[in-house]
């Protein structure tokens, strides 16, 4: 089984920076894909940014530019680096992990972490 924990979060004003980290641990397979997602009230879960262990990386149009996902120092660790945040950026960040390369599908999932862009 495959366990996953975002941290990171929290209240921000617009124009700051945050950073989560996801840390994801399996006790058999590899783990091969790790994405960070986002969803906010009343809207669809949307892929943010991911990174498979193969190099592919994905990232999504609203956020180019301003947030930068990377592998973390551990083994299967992944980090969003949020810069510039935004009012719509808000919402809960949820990391994906998947025993597969496919960067939009994942099978194991965090229970979230808060992040608030306001004044």
């Amino acid at each position: 089984q495959v366990q996953v924990v975002e941290s990171g979060g929290g209240l921000v004003r617009p124009g700051a920076s945050l950073r989560l980290s996801c840390a994801a641990t399996t006790d058999r397979f590899a783990i091969n894909a790790l994405g960070w997602f986002r969803q906010a009230p009343g809207e669809q879960r949307e892929l943010v940014a991911a990174l498979s262990s193969g190099g592919r990386s994905k990232i999504a149009d609203s956020v180019k530019g301003r947030f930068t996902v990377s592998r973390g120092d551990a083994k299967n660790t992944l980090d969003l680096q949020m810069n510039s945040l935004k009012s719509e950026d808000s919402g809960v960040y949820y990391c994906g992990a998947s025993y597969y390369y496919d960067l939009d599908n994942y099978e194991f999932w965090g229970q979230g972490t808060q992040v608030t862009v306001s004044s």
